[in-house]
């Protein structure tokens, strides 16, 4: 600020000089016949117009350090809100999450530079044409501050309802890209329900509330044409009209002329580009900050302690199906045909079969991600079907095979499922997978990772990790181990396996059957449920598994 108003200051000094030598010119050359003398005010006055190019260069390079700034912390502001909104208790998507941090924004940056180089340029270019005209006789100022302070006092009054008036038009023009919005994504339904004539009467009305107010805009907008007018067409009109009365008081030609120059050529400019973005742009940047600065969404409680299963007189089940059928399409072959399956609290459930038999379908409908056809899933006790998304993140955690790494530190990646997680707990995990080598490797827990520098298997592991600190008392592994070498394999499921809680594993290796206390076995056409030894006694399909695994082991 301090660097632009020095800079300004030069531009007072450069319109003082301006109307000062084209009155000295006049008056001590070319009207007492001396032009040489003339001619030379007159340069003076081009010398000065000419060094206005380097005072523009200074004030637009100090610009950017008010305006960016600006943006910034207001973009930062705007991904918080969506993101709080989309992550609060019964929170939604931000309909004007991308138009906040736009357009609005652009339009926020954008009104405030201009607002501020307008204001600064009429400020200062004022004070040296006020200079100026008092430096030429006091009576200029009795002629031109009426006027001006009349159609300054007049903008001035008009600036609240202008600004209410645009703050119409931004509701009214959002509502009508609601309305489009609504009409596109429902059009299919308006039109099986008959309802086309009731969405176009609601769509006529968003329309026509925009039009009034763009109309309201459109009157206010004259208001301000007027204050011009008053403020910088009338001193020059009265100038003229008083030119008589001037020079009787001794005010001299010259000074008449230069009087004219501060005025035409000065201060008009100047007010009519400061009425016109104070009018416009100042309005529009008083009604987006006030969009863009509305009290925060409350951040979402982070979670003090593991939450586990609610507490009845008997312990609930960790995992119960009932004749549950699944299959993908009308008269599609079920992928799940009746399954009957129970995991109790505690355990650890490998499931096998052949490649494409349904062992992920399972898992995303234990997870609630995938509603049978028929058939009950209910998770400690409850319906997955009647549980909210909340509920369900705080019971469960899907690890799929593709593992997903954002870019942030490995600490945050590690705490993505309980942010609230303290270091000795993160170092648990750590210790309890054998992450030290990954973490040694990518520079330590808080260094910024590149996922696209790590490799499929440490992208597991992370997740892996992820999961042994995540709060939920029922882990699914849905071959989320595929990329690892059989010794990290088991140290993790092993590590996974002890924690409190329930884990099951779609199984990469048949060694994580091994692993389990009970083993599902899917086939297509029934399921086999038991330990190792039962199922070696019971399944073929699992004999047949364990003695190819063997061979291939040997």
């Amino acid at each position: 600020m301090a660097k632009l108003a020095a800079w300004s200051a030069a531009e007072s000094a450069q319109t003082f000089l301006g109307g000062f030598c084209v009155a000295r010119s006049l008056d001590d050359g070319f009207l007492r016949g001396a032009p040489s003398t003339g001619l030379l005010w007159l340069a003076g006055a081009a010398v000065a117009i000419l060094l206005g190019a380097p005072v523009v260069r200074g004030v637009f390079a100090q610009l950017p350090h008010l305006t960016e700034p600006l943006r910034d912390q207001l973009v930062r502001g705007s991904v918080v809100r969506a993101l709080r909104t989309a992550t609060s208790t019964g929170g939604g998507v931000d309909a004007t999450a991308v138009s906040r941090l736009t357009s609005q924004t652009e339009i926020a940056r954008d009104s405030f530079a201009g607002l501020v180089l307008a204001t600064r340029s009429f400020v200062f270019v004022a004070v040296g044409a006020l200079v100026g005209l008092l430096s030429l006789a006091p009576q200029f100022l009795l002629v031109v501050l009426p006027p001006l302070v009349l159609g300054l006092a007049l903008f001035t009054a008009s600036l609240r309802p202008m600004a209410r008036a645009q703050h119409r038009y931004l509701d009214a023009d959002e509502a009508v890209g609601r309305r489009a919005e609504i009409t596109r994504t429902a059009l299919r339904d308006t039109v099986a329900c008959g309802a086309q004539e009731a969405t176009a009467a609601q769509n006529r009305r968003a329309v026509d509330e925009a039009a009034a107010a763009q109309r309201a805009l459109a009157r206010w907008a004259s208001v301000r044409t007027f204050s011009v007018a008053t403020a910088g067409q009338l001193p020059v009109l009265l100038l003229l009209a008083a030119a008589p009365w001037l020079l009787r008081q001794g005010v001299t030609a010259g000074a008449v002329v230069g009087a004219l120059t501060y005025v035409l050529q000065s201060l008009l400019p100047a007010l009519h580009t400061m009425m016109t973005v104070l009018g416009a742009a100042g309005a529009r940047l008083f009604v987006v900050l006030d969009r863009l600065t509305q009290p925060l969404p409350p951040a979402p409680p982070l979670a003090a302690a593991p939450p586990g299963p609610r507490r009845t007189g008997r312990a609930a089940t960790a995992l119960e199906l009932r004749h549950v059928h699944t299959a993908y399409g009308p008269g599609a072959r079920p992928v799940l045909d009746a399954l009957e399956l129970t995991v109790e609290q505690g355990e650890h459930i490998a499931v096998v079969g052949p490649s494409g038999i349904g062992k992920s379908t399972l898992l995303h409908v234990a997870a609630g991600m995938l509603t049978p056809d028929r058939g009950d899933v209910r998770l400690f006790g409850r319906a997955v079907a009647a549980c909210p998304p909340s509920e369900l993140t705080a019971l469960r955690v899907l690890v799929p095979q593709e593992a997903y790494v954002f870019t942030g530190t490995l600490r945050d990646n590690l705490r993505y499922l309980w942010p609230g997680a303290d270091r000795s707990a993160v170092d648990r995990t750590v210790g309890a997978l054998a992450l030290e080598p990954l973490v040694d490797r990518v520079g330590g827990l808080d260094r910024t990772l590149a996922p696209d520098a790590l490799s499929l298997g440490e992208r597991q592991l992370i997740a892996l990790g992820r999961a042994h600190l995540a709060p939920a008392p029922l882990l699914l592994l849905d071959e989320a181990t595929c990329h690892l070498d059989p010794v990290a394999e088991a140290t993790a499921e092993r590590a996974l396996s002890a924690r409190p809680g329930t884990l099951v594993v779609v199984a990469h290796r048949l060694s994580s059957a091994l692993r389990a206390d009970r083993v599902l076995v899917l086939d297509g056409t029934r399921a086999h449920y038991g330990t190792h030894d039962e199922l070696l006694a019971r399944s073929a399909l699992y004999r047949d598994l364990v003695g190819h695994w063997s061979q291939v082991q040997g």
